[in-house]
C-alpha cells in the first residue's frame, strides 16, 4: 500500500496559479490536484476568478518524492490541533503554542512549518490566513473551522472539532482500508505463486511427460501451454503488466474514470452499502462539525464538497446546498436521493430543520453510520476469509489435478 501510494504521489499534477479574490487582491498558491477541472471547482468555491496557471508533472520534480517520506502526516495534522487548542485553552499564546509544539517535534519539515505559521503570525497575519495560504498542507475544511473560530472567539474549541473530525474520519476510513486490504494481499500472493510455479515447477514436469509420450488431459495442457508462454514471453507479459497498471492509474485519475468507479462503488453488492454508510458518516460529521463551529450553512456544504470524494455525493450536495439559497429545506434533497443517502439521513435531517437543532441531529447520524460501517468492516473480514480459503482450494485443486492426473496414465508405460 504504501509503494502504491507513492506511485499515485509522482503521477499527481501539482499546479501553480494565481486569483484573484473577492477583494480584488490577487494572490498564487500551489496545489497538489488530479486536474485542472478539479482546480477551477475549487477556486469558483472559493469566490475567486483565475488569473494564471502554470503545471509541474511530479515525476519531473523529485522533490515531491521526497514529500512523500518527509511531509506532513494526517496524524501529526490531528495531534497539531488538538495540542494547539489544549495549549490555547490553558492560556498560551498561538505563537508561543507553536513555539513549544516546534521544540517537541522532531519532524523536520512539521518543524519549519510550525516556525513559519509562528513568523507569520508575528508579522501579523491570523492563524486562519497562515493556515490558508498553506492549502497544499491544510485543507479547506480545517482553515474554515480556524476561521470560524477566529470570528466567534473560540480558536481553541474550533481546533478540539476539528481534531475529533479529523480523528473519526481518519479511523474509520483505515478501518474500511483494512478490510480491503486483507483480500487484495491474499489474491496478490495467490497470482504471485500461481507465476512462480508456472515459470519453474510446471516445466520439469511438462519435459518429464513429454519424454514419455503420456497422453496429456485438457487442463494438463492449457496449463503446459500457458507455463510455455510466461517462459518464452517474460519480458513482454512483465511490460503489459505494467503498462497495465500505469494506463489503469491514469484512466482512474480521468474524469470519465472517477465517474466508472464512483458508480461502480455503490453497486457493488455489500461493498456498495458499506460505501453508502461510509459517505453518509462523512457527509454529516463534516457539515456538523463546521455548523457547530459557527460556519455558514453555504460555507460548511461548500467544505463539504471538498470533503467528498464520490462525484455522485458533490453532485447532490450542490443541490443541497442549492436548495439552502432558494430557502428550501435541505432535508427534502436527501430524502430524494434516497438510493445514495439512506432513509435515516433524510428524516432525521428534517427532524432538525423543525427542532432548530440540525447539528446535534447530524452529529447522531455521523455516529450511527460509523458503529455501522465499523461492524460492517468486522463482518466483511469474516465473510471474505471462508470464501478466500474455498478460491484457494479450488486453485490449488485445479493445479493438483492437473499435474497428478498425467502420473497414473503414466503406470502403462512402466
Amino acid at each position: 500500500m504504501r509503494f502504491c501510494c507513492i506511485i499515485i504521489n509522482i503521477l499527481m499534477t501539482l499546479y501553480q496559479y494565481r486569483a484573484k479574490n473577492k477583494e480584488g487582491k490577487i494572490y498564487e498558491r500551489t496545489l497538489d490536484v488530479k486536474n485542472r477541472f478539479d482546480l477551477y471547482d475549487i477556486i469558483r468555491r472559493e469566490g475567486g476568478k483565475f488569473v494564471s496557471i502554470k503545471e509541474k508533472k511530479n515525476f519531473l520534480a523529485l522533490i515531491s518524492l521526497a514529500n512523500v517520506f518527509n511531509g506532513i502526516k494526517l496524524h501529526q495534522k490531528i495531534i497539531f490541533a488538538k495540542n494547539l487548542g489544549l495549549m490555547m485553552k490553558a492560556g498560551l499564546s498561538i505563537t508561543r503554542a507553536l513555539a513549544v509544539m516546534g521544540k517537541q517535534s522532531k519532524n523536520k519539515a512539521f518543524k519549519k512549518l510550525l516556525s513559519d505559521l509562528e513568523d507569520d503570525i508575528s508579522h501579523g497575519k491570523t492563524l486562519s490566513e497562515s493556515l490558508g495560504n498553506r492549502s497544499n498542507v491544510f485543507s479547506r475544511l480545517f482553515v474554515s473551522m480556524v476561521k470560524a473560530g477566529e470570528e466567534s472567539g473560540n480558536v481553541s474549541g474550533s481546533l478540539g472539532i476539528v481534531s475529533s473530525q479529523m480523528e473519526k474520519s481518519y479511523l474509520l476510513a483505515k478501518k474500511v482500508r483494512g478490510a480491503l486490504i486483507y483480500p487484495a494481499v491474499i489474491i496478490s500472493a495467490m497470482i504471485v505463486i500461481a507465476i512462480l510455479l508456472l515459470i519453474f515447477m510446471v516445466p520439469t514436469l511438462s519435459a518429464t511427460f513429454e519424454g514419455l509420450g503420456a497422453e496429456l488431459p485438457l487442463s494438463t495442457r492449457i496449463l503446459i501451454y500457458t507455463s510455455n508462454f510466461l517462459v518464452e514471453h517474460t519480458l513482454a507479459v512483465l511490460a503489459v503488466i505494467i503498462l497495465t497498471v500505469f494506463s489503469a492509474t491514469l484512466f482512474l485519475r480521468s474524469r470519465v474514470g472517477r465517474n466508472i468507479s464512483d458508480n461502480l462503488s455503490v453497486h457493488i453488492p455489500v461493498i456498495g452499502e458499506m460505501v453508502k454508510e461510509f459517505e453518509s458518516a462523512r457527509t454529516t460529521r463534516t457539515l456538523s462539525s463546521l455548523l457547530s463551529s459557527g460556519v455558514e450553512i453555504v460555507v460548511a456544504l461548500d467544505v463539504t464538497i471538498d470533503v467528498v470524494q464520490n462525484h455522485l455525493y458533490k453532485n447532490v450536495l450542490a443541490r443541497v446546498r442549492n436548495a439552502i439559497e432558494k430557502g428550501e429545506p435541505m432535508s427534502a434533497v436527501f430524502i430524494e436521493h434516497e438510493h445514495l443517502y439512506p432513509v435515516f439521513v433524510g428524516e432525521m435531517v428534517a427532524v432538525g430543520e423543525e427542532t432548530g437543532k440540525i447539528s446535534e441531529m447530524l452529529m447522531s447520524v455521523a455516529n450511527y453510520y460509523e458503529e455501522e460501517v465499523d461492524q460492517k468492516t468486522k463482518n466483511l473480514s469474516t465473510i471474505i476469509e471462508p470464501v478466500l480459503m474455498i478460491i484457494i482450494g479450488i486453485g490449488v485443486g485445479i493445479f493438483a489435478i492437473s499435474m497428478l492426473a498425467p502420473t497414473y496414465s503414466l503406470v502403462e508405460y512402466i
